[in-house]
């Protein structure tokens, strides 16, 4: 039981590291992509807005110490993709934590889902302006950004908000 404990809270951890890697293995692969509204944003939108709902959970299960870890091996491994990319969205998703930090964790304990819709909300306007600033020197495509990663938020709550109707009050681990 521990043990699978452990292996569900490792989850989060993993899957936070492997979308930041996605995200910028996409913009490096496919460049822009269309996100709705007659709008575009680099490829690596939807990755991005999906690791918001994992940083949220990474720092649920294991802690701050742990997301703020994930960020660096994400973007770590995101070197091995394009060496500007790794530092533009490690400096991003860095200060979008401090952002979802003073977001998320105050908020936490009075409406989980609600804490984490707020924080990505907040989270993904900081990391947009300040990737596209140091990866793009334009915020062309903060519009695109903005609403590509509010797609992905809105998917992921409604998937968690699924996962604890289904699992109950006594099965929720998040």
């Amino acid at each position: 039981m521990q043990l699978q404990l452990q292996l569900r809270s490792l989850l989060p951890f993993v899957g936070y590291i492997l979308t930041i890697l996605a995200a910028n293995w996409a913009i490096a692969s496919f460049g822009v992509v269309p996100v709705g509204f007659n709008l575009t944003a680099p490829a690596g939108v939807y990755f991005a807005g999906l690791a918001f709902t994992l940083r949220d959970l990474t720092q649920e299960t294991l802690g701050r110490g742990w997301t703020i870890g994930a960020i660096g091996v994400g973007a770590l491994l995101s070197a091995l993709v394009s060496g500007p990319l790794a530092v533009a969205s490690g400096v991003a998703f860095l200060a979008s934590e401090l952002a979802d930090l003073a977001v998320y964790t105050p908020l936490r304990e009075r409406h989980w889902l609600s804490a984490v819709f707020a924080s990505n909300l907040v989270g993904l306007v900081a990391d947009s302006a300040l990737f596209l600033t140091l990866a793009f020197g334009s915020l062309e495509f903060l519009a695109g950004q903005v609403v590509g990663k509010t797609w992905m938020t809105l998917l992921a709550v409604a998937v968690l908000w699924a996962l604890r109707r289904q699992l109950g009050p006594a099965r929720r681990a998040f």
